[in-house]
């Protein structure tokens, strides 16, 4: 009963690489409590250019990729600090 709960707080903490949250990711925004994430009736929804959320979402994706790549390349050189350089 409270797994839910527990997904719903897992999928809303940012994450260390991205310093953003999946359902930030996935569907641009932050929602506060379950209840954000229920959809509205269709007279009730926001009319939106669909051009400029696709541009939104892409946006997002890069800033992404490009925080999880920088975070790659420091774990990367950490990971390699110590290491020598061997020829056989």
């Amino acid at each position: 009963m409270l797994l839910p709960n527990a997904e719903f707080a897992y999928n809303r903490a940012p994450s260390k690489a991205t310093g953003l949250s999946p359902l930030k990711v996935v569907y641009e925004i932050d929602p506060i409590s379950p209840l954000d994430l229920t959809p509205l009736p269709l007279d009730q929804k926001p009319s939106a250019d669909t051009a400029s959320r696709v541009e939104e979402i892409q946006k997002i994706h890069e800033l992404v990729r490009s925080r999880i790549e920088k975070t790659n390349a420091s774990y990367q050189a950490q990971a390699n600090k110590h290491k020598k350089k061997v020829v056989f």
